[in-house]
């Protein structure tokens, strides 16, 4: 879905004041929110601590072989089209997304392997195919994800693309929430529809992509079923991190500036209101309004360490659900692109437990025998990121966060895990594996917590709970700090990449012009800074 540029073009012709904009953080969250900044006529400075663009969405290279960091696919490509759109450029003049069907492939321990796809006709007949007596089940939990989809996420009259920071928005759809029993959880959801186990896993295991246990998380995120098969699943090719170089190169065309290898270590307060940051290096950066992109903990907790908190204090902070760690194993393998030809784009590799691992992940903390893997292998589409006839793969195990009392000691265990990982890949999904390794890298909650800095090494900040979502979530404008805004994951409306380009536009929304004027779509008082609290 291509916007109109020509009406767009008109808006976005602000006469700039120069007033300044420092941004926190070059992840997704971040560079939206830049892009968006330049085109209503601010000076941008975007900082981020790492010396590549696209935070959780960048990459490694290493032996030719190119590893994708973190988000893998792209759900609702009209969110980017729109961003590119609002800047008065066309997005397909940067990247080339590409559809993929079938979306990904679940195995299951008895065998089984279903191929979920966007085609309805081709997605009933593998439901039927696999669980026929689920089949008029399966139809009614569609109609319902679509209902869900439809109330949280589907225009800019919806919660998921309006400012939340007022606690009446939150409560004036609360009857909504209790007439489609959002208190039920995804499983739960999924289970009144279906009875095949198998099949309830299918339909209720998304929340993990973005952090959440699906046995306690709101079935608000059932609505993710309909999101993918209305907008399909994409890939760009060059990885996610291609996606944020275009970005980075929208921001540079505004005439604004990108400081990488430079890490923020305080938001600067005065009287009360934001004057910009400190960083590392001792440097002050002065600024009209500050954007962060980190995470919300790490922002109120370690960047304003030195204000007195009213709302997001460290207790406050700390006693809040935090998303699992990630445990992930990227490895390059030679002369295998023809080997495993039945091993698409995306695999989810089940174990024998479903509830019993989540549990461990998400209320044990413990580090289960077992294991179920994501594994998403990019050349299958993209030749870029291997060497020819070689292949890039990217194998991700959900795992406790450092939150627990006794944490894992990764460096102790990260190598028999990845280990354990591989005999599970070689014996499930990828025979030989072993004699085809070549380069190998992972990454474990240690490095989240440290090359992230996010809290407890959580792979997606907050856990995205009913009520850590919305007005309970830290607000995309600080209710402590004139001047002070916030992006990513950890704000509303929440993580992956949708939520996270929504946050940059929502802000957007909330800060005038650079000519002191609003968006015609705002509210006349969308940014009133009296909060029920």
């Amino acid at each position: 879905m291509l916007v109109k540029l020509d009406t767009l073009e008109k808006n976005i012709k602000i006469k700039s004041a120069k007033k300044h904009v420092a941004v926190i953080g070059a992840g997704f969250g971040g560079l939206a929110a830049a892009m968006r900044m330049g085109a209503k006529g601010y000076q941008v400075t975007v900082v981020d601590k790492l010396d590549i663009v696209g935070g959780r969405g960048s990459c490694i290279e290493k032996g030719g072989y190119r590893f994708d960091l973190g988000p893998t696919i792209i759900t609702m490509p009209h969110l980017l089209e729109e961003l590119w759109a609002f800047c008065g450029k066309r997005f397909s003049n940067y990247i080339d997304l590409r559809a993929k069907t079938p979306f990904y492939t679940i195995t299951f321990p008895d065998g089984t392997k279903f191929h979920a796809q966007q085609d309805e006709t081709l997605m009933r007949k593998e439901v039927a195919r696999l669980f026929p007596n689920d089949l008029d089940g399966y139809d009614r939990f569609m109609v319902d994800s679509e209902r869900r989809y439809e109330f949280a996420f589907s225009s800019t009259n919806k919660i998921g693309r309006l400012p939340m920071q007022r606690l009446w928005d939150t409560l004036k759809v609360i009857p909504k929430f209790a007439l489609m029993r959002a208190d039920r959880s995804v499983f739960g959801n999924a289970a009144k529809y279906v009875k095949d186990e198998r099949l309830r896993m299918a339909l209720s295991f998304h929340p993990l992509f973005v952090g959440g246990n699906p046995f306690t998380v709101t079935s608000m995120w059932g609505l993710v079923c309909h999101l993918e098969k209305t907008y399909g699943v994409h890939y760009a090719i060059g990885g996610s991190v291609a996606i944020a170089k275009g970005m980075a190169k929208v921001i540079s065309q505004q005439g604004n500036e990108l400081r990488l290898n430079s890490q923020v270590d305080e938001i600067l307060v005065s009287s009360g209101k934001v004057t910009g940051v400190k960083l590392s290096s001792g440097e002050d950066l002065a600024a009209d309004i500050v954007i962060s992109n980190a995470d919300s903990g790490h922002t109120y907790n370690q960047l304003l360490r030195k204000s007195k908190k009213k709302r997001w204090t460290d207790k406050k902070i700390g006693r809040q659900r935090w998303s699992m760690g990630l445990f992930v194993w990227y490895f390059g393998t030679n002369n295998t692109r023809s080997l495993w030809k039945d091993v698409d784009f995306h695999t989810v590799v089940n174990g024998p437990r479903y509830k019993g691992l989540v549990n461990d992940i998400f209320v044990n903390g413990k580090l289960s025998d077992d294991m179920s893997l994501y594994v998403h292998r990019p050349t299958v589409v993209d030749s870029t990121a291997a060497p020819k006839n070689c292949d890039t793969f990217y194998a991700l195990s959900p795992v406790p966060n450092l939150g627990f009392k006794n944490p894992i000691d990764w460096q102790k265990e990260a190598e028999p895990y990845r280990k354990k990982m591989q005999d599970l890949l070689e014996k499930n999904l990828l025979p030989g594996l072993g004699k085809h390794l070549t380069e190998s890298e992972i990454m474990t909650p240690i490095d989240f917590r440290d090359k992230y800095l996010s809290p407890f090494g959580s792979g997606f900040s907050m856990e995205p709970q009913m009520f850590q979502s919305a007005w309970f979530r830290p607000h995309n404008i600080s209710e402590n700090f004139p001047g002070l805004y916030l992006v990513g994951a950890g704000t509303h409306p929440g993580p992956g990449v949708p939520g996270v380009l929504a946050s940059a536009e929502i802000v957007a929304k909330l800060i005038p012009n650079a000519d002191g004027t609003f968006e015609k779509s705002i509210r006349k008082n969308e940014t009133n800074l009296e909060y029920s609290l």
